[in-house]
């Protein structure tokens, strides 16, 4: 289930990509099979080990091109192990409600993109995490949890106080919103309630099917319910009169 829209944010065969929280690896996997030179990177080594066994996996099975590369490690979004300018894309799909220092984990990015680099952040979005929080404090207040909820314009300003110009956005995963509701409601760990597990099944037969029902409906959904709010951006190129 990817969040990032690669019609909306192009990705070439060789791009270096930076797939940072990586968390299990959707959006680094969809990278690596279209012929990207990828870095998954999370400070979770359980789930960079899992990351880096799909890889391997995925190499024996032929499911990346001739060229396309693709690393699993541990690392800190607040001290990249990176030059400058090291990569052509940046994804952080969320991650940032998580991190205090936002702020800083975005000036890590632009340090780490290269000048004309495209940048990809999702995170929750406000309407649909509100409820979240209002049913449930321990959706929230756990360690490692949510510690924020970013209004649209907030993270967009976010993105251009680091110097990045964005150029679009969109919103993802409504029927996803339904689901965590039931759960915050019902008890964030308690997966046996029924409601809970029917709409979980739902949920599995709809990615495995991509049925159309349900793909029309939840691109009309989106605008309303969606879960996730997605911006995608750009770096700037140096000019000789400033920024372009």
């Amino acid at each position: 289930m990817l969040t990032v829209d690669f019609t909306r944010f192009p990705l070439a065969a060789g791009d270096r990509v930076l797939d940072l929280g990586c968390g299990a690896g959707r959006h680094a996997f969809e990278c690596y099979r279209r012929g990207a030179r990828v870095v998954a990177l999370d400070r979770n080594g359980e789930e960079i080990r899992e990351v880096a066994r799909w890889f391997a996996a995925m190499k024996e099975a032929g499911e990346a091109p001739d060229g396309a590369t693709a690393t699993a490690m541990e690392g800190d979004a607040l001290n990249l192990p990176f030059p400058d300018e090291s990569f052509d894309v940046v994804i952080i799909s969320e991650v940032m409600e998580h991190i205090h220092d936002d702020k800083g984990v975005l000036a890590e990015m632009v340090r780490v993109l290269r000048p004309g680099g495209r940048i990809a952040v999702t995170v929750p979005r406000y309407g649909p995490e509100k409820v979240c929080w209002a049913l449930s404090d321990a959706y929230h207040e756990v360690e490692g949890g949510h510690i924020r909820i970013y209004k649209a314009d907030e993270l967009l300003g976010r993105i251009r106080e680091a110097g990045l110009k964005p150029y679009g956005s969109h919103h993802a995963h409504a029927l996803h919103a339904p689901y965590w509701w039931l759960k915050c409601a019902m008890g964030v760990d308690n997966d046996r309630a029924l409601p809970v597990r029917a709409y979980h099944k739902l949920l599995v037969w709809d990615i495995m099917k991509k049925p159309f029902a349900t793909k029309a409906a939840e691109q009309l959904l989106n605008p309303v319910i969606g879960k996730s709010f997605v911006a995608y951006a750009t770096k700037p190129r140096q000019v000789a009169a400033g920024v372009e």
